[in-house]
Formats: C-alpha cells, structure tokens, sequence
C-alpha cells in the first residue's frame, strides 16, 4: 500500500512539474513575438522541467556550455578593466 501511494506521489510530481514548465515554456515562446523577456522565461522553464526530465537537463547543460565565462569575456586577462578606465577618463577629458 505505502509502496503504491509513493508511486503516485511520484507520478503526480511529475505531472505537475510537465504541467508547470510547459506552461512557463508556453508564456516564453509567447514572448518571442510578443514583448516580454523571453530570453529569461524560457531557461527558468527549461530549469523547472530539468528537475523531472533528461531532455531538459540535456539543453540547459548545452546552453550552459555556450555562455562564455568571465575569463573568455575579458580575455583572460584585465585588459577589459583597464580598458574601461581609459574609456571613462577619456570621456571626463571630453566634458560628456
């Protein structure tokens, strides 16, 4: 009996997580044409259906990848910092 009502705890998780991500996915895929932030809906409902479903674990990890990170950004160096001082003070010498 405890057995069986575990597996329908289970089942109904799941469904509530498909239910509520494919939702959230909805909205996002909405937003694409519509304005909205699409561009942050649709990773938060890729997250929330990640939590049940290895296809979705999946692309979050791919897009994951595809981000570059602060070293890649700047070069791995500080140039990007030192950079952006010139750029201010060159800026406050021109009077903007």
């Amino acid at each position: 009996m405890t057995a069986l009502f575990l597996k329908s705890l289970r089942q109904a998780k799941k469904v509530i997580i498909a239910v509520v991500g494919f939702t959230v996915l909805a909205i996002g895929l909405a937003m694409i044409v519509l304005p909205g932030p699409a561009f942050i809906v649709i990773p938060v409902a890729l997250g929330i259906l990640a939590t049940e479903f290895v296809w979705a674990k999946n692309i979050v990890q791919k897009m994951k990848s595809k981000i570059p990170t602060k070293n890649e950004i700047k070069g791995g160096n500080s140039h990007g910092i030192e950079a952006d001082r010139q750029g201010r003070r060159i800026l406050r010498q021109n009077g903007v």
